[in-house]
């Protein structure tokens, strides 16, 4: 398989691969672009986006924005982000329909081994899954290989180390589910 197979997959990687290095240069480039262009034209900036994300409906995302390939991440329907995300998208990252981001959140699926010599030459990842009707407080992390549940709130400043069920307020670090949504 190639490095970006391997990335996809969830398997060991070696991310300075001439090819994946060159899609993230290109995806950084995007980000920048939207980044920088002018807030009143906001259909022509996302449209900078839809060359890298796969948005299923509408959706608006704030500057700043940044990922690392972009073709990972699918967006449902009515989705908004809050100022400052961050997806860092090795994996897949999928993103359920009318979906709500505070400012400063992060979704990372990307991860390093624990030994330090592995770590200078391989990296993995593990998909991220986030349900419909979720709402994510800002300064929010979301860690590899989560999957939120519909309907489900993620209070601000959390950290989400392991799966959130449906229609439960989640908060902490770690982040734990705290009473189910009536």
């Amino acid at each position: 398989m190639t490095e970006k197979e391997n990335m996809i997959h969830g398997l060991a990687y070696n991310s300075r691969d001439p090819i994946l290095t060159q899609e993230r240069l290109h995806a950084k480039s995007l980000c920048h672009q939207f980044n920088i262009y002018d807030p009143n034209k906001l259909e022509e900036r996302m449209a900078i986006l839809r060359q890298l994300i796969l948005f299923k409906g509408t959706a608006h995302i704030e500057p700043n924005f940044f990922c690392d390939y972009g073709y990972n991440i699918t967006i449902g329907d009515s989705f908004y982000a809050n100022h400052n995300l961050t997806i860092l998208d090795v994996c897949p990252v999928a993103i359920g329909d009318n979906v709500m981001l505070g400012p400063n959140v992060m979704i990372s699926t990307a991860t390093h081994p624990l030994n330090p010599i592995e770590r200078k030459t391989t990296e993995y990842g593990t998909p991220i899954h986030i349900g419909d009707d979720v709402w994510i407080g800002g300064n929010a992390a979301v860690l590899p290989g989560v999957t939120i549940g519909n309907g489900s709130v993620i209070g601000a400043s959390s950290v989400v180390t392991k799966d959130i069920p449906e229609g439960v307020l989640a908060f902490g670090n770690p982040c734990r589910v705290i009473r189910s949504i009536s």
